[in-house]
């Protein structure tokens, strides 16, 4: 029998051919596994990675919580960097805007002149300090705002406000209350927040019970957390980063001497 050669047009293109073929199958096998390098939560069941998110959140001893969230009073703008003994950062609502500041059970609040002036008559209360003179009138209300702008005002505990603001200043009653999906558990994609490696889970298959997007770098912090029905997206940094909580000096600090206004 006599055997063909092939061409030699042919021979040489098998050659670049088989190369090709090695390479595209390598390029294959590195994307077959995207969590190659990574702490290896990727690779667990949606259950078992919103465990590890919640293990690790429990441990962290502070966190930087920046976002959006929603409820029945109204829609609020955090920016917090909270720890377990307080906290500081900002709030902004639908009417203002305002800082919060908490050591301990000490709970601080500042805010511009425009947060403390308001009318009687709508059923909020005068913005006059106990140190002013002739509280209720236009012009008591107006200088006290002045002087309470931009100044620290402790929030007495028994002030109807407290348990409200400390809720903005309670890092393990907001973990708590963000970080937990409703309904099955499904495994998401892969993604990035901030530059690091995430791997996502959703409460039902659309995300209606919400959706965390959990490390895959390190510990496996939970970095972004979407709340079922738009109810506000809120980022997590910043985690285990300690950071400084000191009380303002007597010279910062004013008293308000009457039920905080509304928030």
């Amino acid at each position: 029998m006599t055997v063909l050669r092939p061409p030699s047009r042919i021979r040489g293109a098998v050659v670049p051919l088989a190369l090709c073929v090695g390479i595209a199958s390598a390029l294959t096998a590195c994307a077959a596994d995207p969590d190659e390098g990574t702490n290896g939560v990727g690779k667990l069941d949606a259950t078992a990675i919103e465990d590890k998110a919640q293990s690790a959140a429990d441990a962290a001893k502070a966190v930087r919580l920046s976002g959006t969230l929603v409820s029945k009073g109204g829609t609020y703008k955090l920016n917090m960097r909270l720890k377990d003994d307080g906290a500081a950062g900002s709030v902004t609502t639908k009417n203002s805007t305002f800082e919060l500041l908490r050591v301990g059970d000490a709970l601080y609040l500042k805010a511009d002149a425009a947060f403390w002036e308001h009318d009687d008559s709508d059923g909020k209360p005068s913005a006059a300090p106990s140190s002013a003179s002739g509280p209720g009138s236009d012009d008591a209300g107006s200088e006290a705002a002045d002087k309470l702008d931009d100044m620290y005002v402790k929030v007495p505990e028994d002030d109807p406000s407290y348990k409200q603001l400390r809720g903005f200043t309670d890092m393990n009653l907001l973990l708590d209350g963000l970080i937990g999906l409703h309904g099955d558990l499904v495994k998401g994609d892969h993604d990035k927040i901030g530059g690091v490696r995430t791997i996502n889970v959703k409460g039902g298959e659309d995300g209606e019970g919400g959706s965390l997007d959990v490390s895959l770098e390190g510990t496996p912090f939970p970095l972004r957390f979407a709340r079922g029905g738009g109810a506000g997206v809120v980022i997590l940094s910043e985690w285990d980063k300690d950071f400084p909580l000191t009380e303002p000096a007597k010279g910062q600090t004013l008293d308000y001497g009457k039920q905080l206004p509304r928030t």
